[in-house]
């Protein structure tokens, strides 16, 4: 579906410059939680104000991963240009630090070309670092995550998890214990440093790197996890298990890092045999970790105060899109105050 529960891992370099430039025109961003209609909503934005998406979903920057991370169709990316999917293989890891130069990359490039960049995704470490810096984390100490990891692999991932909740209880309350990856980098921090690593993080802040009209959008909870529901079961109809078969096949395994994605590692499980449970019982699993990731999802972005929200159940797409238009010119995205009809575009995303 979507990356996994809490925040990305820093990567090793800051983000803390460029600083936003006051002459050029702010950026769109679209946020909010998986399946609430991001990427309609983008493709619908795009094309009235020439714009240009750049993904900030973390999974989606990974290679055979299209199905289950819900990336735009050929159609969609026909229609309006996309940047950062497919970037990286599923056996390499991506850190926000990485994300930010190459979202930076793609800016400056839309902007040469005259069309007006729009980030959207639900990663919000990621969207943090491209608008407003990261903090610069310790190299890897290879010797110390070789230790972490043995001690992972005797005592499990709960043992690993009740580490970091009695070392750095902020990082546990956002990670979810089968989170390998992030689990074990916020141990190696705090250990290193000496001190939690959420209060590390929490102690720097950058002046902004990108102006930006931050959107978000949302959908009454009972209706969000509907929708969710929904969409789990036409991924699996539209080959999410196949998809996952042939990673196997090309030597992909469960553990590495583009499969640390709600579903992928509970499938391969199913498929390895490794995992007891059948396939119903499995997708049940998976539609509510989903859900919970969506919760995670708003949790953290609903902390933005920058964030104007847009609900968009029932909504008309031509009375959103007037609405979308209007936040973008007052923001000066848009230099003129632009005044379209527009029919609901055929298979709009949720």
């Amino acid at each position: 579906m979507t990356d996994s529960a809490g925040p990305e891992r820093p990567g090793a370099d800051s983000t803390a410059a460029p600083a936003a430039d006051p002459q050029i025109r702010p950026l769109v961003c679209l946020v909010g939680p998986t399946a609430v209609g991001k990427t309609g909503v983008a493709i619908l934005l795009a094309e009235a104000i020439g714009g240009e998406i750049i993904n900030a979903d973390s999974r989606q920057m990974y290679r055979h991963m299209d199905i289950g991370t819900a990336k735009a169709s050929a159609e969609e990316r026909r229609r309006v240009p996309h940047h950062l999917l497919d970037v990286v293989d599923p056996t390499e890891p991506f850190s926000a630090g990485e994300f930010a130069r190459l979202a930076d990359a793609a800016i400056t490039d839309i902007r040469a070309r005259g069309r007006v960049p729009i980030v959207v995704g639900g990663t919000g470490l990621y969207v943090r670092a491209l608008l407003d810096g990261i903090w610069e984390a310790p190299e890897s100490d290879l010797a110390l995550r070789r230790a972490l990891e043995a001690v992972r692999h005797r005592r499990g991932p709960e043992f690993m998890h009740r580490m970091l909740a009695r070392l750095d209880p902020a990082s546990a309350d956002v990670l979810h214990p089968n989170d390998r990856q992030k689990v074990t980098r916020a141990l190696e921090i705090t250990l290193q440093c000496g001190r939690p690593a959420a209060r590390l993080k929490s102690g720097h802040n950058f002046p902004g790197r990108h102006q930006a009209l931050r959107i978000g959008l949302t959908r009454p909870r009972a209706e969000l996890y509907r929708l969710i529901d929904q969409r789990v079961d036409e991924m699996i109809s539209a080959g999410w298990v196949d998809e996952i078969r042939k990673m196997l096949d090309k030597g992909i395994r469960p553990g590495d890092p583009g499969m640390n994605a709600v579903g992928y590692r509970e499938l391969a499980g199913v498929l390895m045999g490794e995992d007891r449970a059948s396939l119903p019982t499995a997708v049940a699993a998976i539609k509510q970790a989903t859900r919970n990731y969506a919760k995670r999802q708003f949790t953290w972005f609903r902390k933005d105060d920058r964030i104007a929200w847009l609900g968009v159940a029932g909504v008309p797409s031509a009375d959103l899109l007037a609405l979308l238009l209007s936040m973008c010119f007052q923001a000066g995205v848009t230099c003129v105050d632009v005044s379209v009809s527009v029919h609901k575009a055929p298979g709009e995303r949720r």
